[in-house]
């Protein structure tokens, strides 16, 4: 098992591994196949396959929630070997409502899951996801793992109350100039409460007020993600959408939706304990702290544990990007059963 400390810059017996070039995306390709999959309560879920056709299945679970898939991540994927599964969750991406917070739950989106398996005829599948998609990666882990044939996890998110409070205001001890932005669209007398003030204002009647909210929630985030600061523009219809989804989405699962202390996630890993892991996370992740992925990896030690010297929370920081390439490849070595 890898231990993980560091990987892969420093010296040491993987030296020859950690001198390799970093590796790059594969070619662009676009779908074989896509469609719409109706599920309980009037959504409506958009999924695509690209890659092989008769490949060993694997599903990626984006980031927000509310994030949607994009093109590009059909790219960590080596298309002659695997079967790529993308599809936008519940209110995300193409699906529909489009930033629907109803019937909205983690509960909800594990079934989608195997929803979306059954309707393509998948027996099992590689599951990878980030950020967001960790947690619903772990949250389906716990109730099929026999689906899984492994799982492949970047920038851990278990949605505990201590990463919410550190998303509203921890990250202003590293990221003030974004934080100040992101607080000082709320009047100082509802700044003691952001989550509360920005979910009043996502979630009212008021379509501008809607999207002022949802762009600064969203430029507060993007501007967060990366290594190096990314200030994302929002000018297009498209964009807008985009972000007023990803805004509704992760507010209303941050405050309604938190997994209280007794029903952690972690609590549960003896359910997939068994399953080939790989848990890749940056050091200086700064929406998703190092300590949540030390947390799952000290109970969970038979996963390997991969910490990026210099990788923040984007899966696209190049040794991000590299080390979750190499997880995909390594992932070709285990049995597959179709």
């Amino acid at each position: 098992m890898a231990q993980g400390y560091d990987k892969p810059q420093t010296g040491g017996a993987n030296n020859a591994i950690r001198q390799s070039p970093l590796l790059s995306l594969f070619p662009s390709i676009t779908p074989y196949s896509s469609g719409y999959l109706t599920v309980s309560d009037g959504h409506q879920l958009y999924w695509e396959q690209s890659g092989n056709p008769d490949g060993v299945p694997v599903v990626l679970l984006h980031g927000g929630p509310g994030a949607g898939t994009s093109p590009i991540q059909r790219r960590f994927f080596d298309p002659d070997f695997y079967r790529i599964i993308l599809f936008d969750q519940r209110g995300s991406g193409r699906s529909s409502p489009h930033g629907e917070t109803n019937h909205n739950t983690l509960a909800h989106l594990v079934q989608d899951m195997e929803a979306i398996r059954t309707h393509l005829s998948v027996t099992r599948w590689h599951v990878f996801g980030g950020s967001w998609g960790s947690t619903l990666a772990l949250a389906y882990a716990t109730h099929y793992a026999d689906r899984c044939i492994s799982l492949m996890l970047r920038g851990i998110f278990l949605l505990e109350q201590e990463e919410v409070d550190w998303w509203m205001n921890g990250i202003r001890s590293i990221f003030p100039e974004a934080w100040e932005q992101f607080a000082h669209f709320i009047p100082q007398a509802e700044r003691h409460n952001l989550l509360e003030a920005y979910y009043k204002r996502l979630m009212g009647d008021d379509e501008k007020t809607i999207m002022e909210a949802a762009i600064h929630w969203a430029l507060y985030e993007s501007a967060c993600s990366s290594l190096i600061p990314n200030y994302q523009t929002i000018t297009t219809d498209e964009q807008k959408a985009n972000v007023r989804a990803l805004a509704r989405l992760e507010c209303h699962y941050f405050r309604n939706h938190v997994i209280a202390a007794q029903d952690s996630l972690i609590g549960k890993i003896n359910a997939f304990r068994h399953v080939p892991a790989v848990i890749v996370h940056g050091r200086y992740d700064v929406i998703c702290p190092l300590s949540t992925a030390y947390k799952l990896h000290q109970a969970w030690p038979e996963a390997d544990y991969i910490v990026v010297p210099d990788g923040g929370h984007s899966a696209l920081d190049p040794a991000i990007r590299s080390r979750l390439i190499e997880a995909t490849e390594n992932a070709k070595s285990l049995t597959k059963l179709m």
